[in-house]
């Protein structure tokens, strides 16, 4: 029985500590390339993903290239602060959770709204495959608005 209990205590200890991993991994990609979003190069690259896009492809009418990049890297700053203080301040981790959840499915509809962004490689369909990160990100957040106990 106590070989057991000391089996299950390490379950929820390594999952624990899986959950910190996810939340501050999750938070110091969602800066890194937030703060990445303030360069010209990255405006110019999120460009045709953005304009292509159905809900964001009139942002360019109302703002600049590089604003435009600007808004969207203060948004991923945002959520990775809300997800860093979630810590310590539990009501936080719905806000953060619901704006990764927008935010990556919104990056993942990108593969699906942007042309040429898909080819076939040795008949093998390939896209940029930096996208696919946020598949993971949006199961953390799931994750997070779903289990609110951690």
């Amino acid at each position: 029985m106590n070989g057991t209990t000391q089996k299950i205590n390490k379950e929820v200890s390594a999952s624990t500590i899986g959950y910190y991993i996810s939340l501050f991994g999750t938070a110091l990609i969602l800066i890194w390339i937030g703060i990445f979003k303030f360069t010209p190069t990255e405006a110019a690259g999120i460009k045709s993903l953005v304009e292509n896009h159905f809900l964001t492809f009139y942002v360019y009418n109302i703002m600049s290239v590089q604003a435009v990049s600007n808004a969207i890297g203060a948004i991923e700053i945002i959520i990775a602060l809300l997800l860093i203080f979630s810590v310590k301040f539990a009501f936080l981790r719905k806000y953060a959770a619901i704006g990764m959840i927008v935010t990556f499915l919104t990056t993942l509809s990108y593969l699906f709204t942007t042309p040429g962004i898909w080819k076939v490689v040795d008949g093998i369909p390939v896209t940029d495959f930096f996208i696919l990160k946020d598949l993971m990100f949006l199961g953390f957040a799931l994750m997070i608005l779903q289990n609110d106990k951690k």
